[in-house]
């Protein structure tokens, strides 16, 4: 029985598209994964999204919050090194004291906000948080989700290919909007924990305590307390699994804080 040339059609696409991933080696762990989206790509959209962010929200003047963010992301930015050979770091304060949150953007684009700032009380803990969003960066998960997604939606709906000045827009459309909600759910959990592991790595040859991650994911955990949804359903870790994940990783990344601390003493 012959092959509906539709069918056809998008199993020629997919696999062009196969044809021309990378393969890419994610830092610290080794893992390979397939990227499409080329580095230069990357930090352009990054840089885009990064200068839209600080036009609408309000940039923190506080000097203490301010220093504080510098100090910590000029060291871990030298813990990453040549992880992110492209980066022209630049690390902005929020201000927006009910948001605990931080991140990072491709190209070294990091913001922290001073909900965040507020409960990590201590540097240490708050380089944990920074040195996970850095590295989501490093790992490239946005381009590796956005590489699965643009697959999935030219096998699914025979999505074309731009190739005009449009084509990140469609990139980002496809790699965000047409996977299945299962399968992106459980790819987001297990770049989390990826995330979370390289974090610590980088806050640790940083000389931040690796051990504070536990401390402020019990926080996070008592900010946010309330029932969780199903595993399942998470696009994150449980509380409690990402902190036996955490204390299972300690004997591996304290010798680095031991080691760099000195340098910072």
């Amino acid at each position: 029985m012959l092959m509906p040339m539709k069918n056809c059609y998008r199993l020629v696409v997919a696999g062009a598209l196969l044809a021309l991933a990378g393969c890419y080696t994610v830092p610290e762990t080794g893992r390979q994964s397939m990227i499409m989206i080329s580095p230069g790509d990357e930090v352009e959209m990054g840089a885009a999204a990064f200068a839209e962010l600080r036009g609408k929200e309000k940039i923190s003047t506080d000097p203490e919050a301010n220093a504080r963010v510098q100090r910590i992301g000029k060291r871990i930015a030298e813990a990453v090194g040549d992880a992110l050979p492209s980066a022209k770091w630049e690390f902005v304060v929020f201000d927006e004291p009910k948001t605990i949150n931080a991140f990072a953007l491709p190209g070294g684009k990091v913001g922290v906000y001073t909900g965040l700032i507020n409960l990590a009380q201590s540097d240490d803990e708050l380089a944990i948080v920074m040195g996970h969003e850095i590295g989501h960066v490093t790992a490239r998960h946005g381009a590796e989700r956005m590489s699965q997604g643009l697959v999935a939606g030219v096998i699914g709906a025979g999505v074309g290919i731009a190739t005009n000045d449009s084509r990140n827009q469609d990139l980002w459309r496809v790699g965000y909007g047409l996977v299945a909600a299962g399968a992106t759910l459980a790819f987001s959990r297990s770049h989390e924990s990826e995330a979370d592991y390289i974090g610590i790595r980088y806050a640790a040859k940083a000389g931040y305590n690796p051990m504070a991650a536990i401390t402020f994911w019990q926080k996070m955990a008592k900010a946010k307390d309330g029932p969780q949804p199903p595993k399942w359903l998470s696009t994150h870790p449980s509380h409690a699994d990402r902190i036996a994940n955490l204390q299972h990783w300690m004997p591996e990344v304290l010798p680095y804080y031991e080691t760099a601390k000195k340098r910072y003493e």
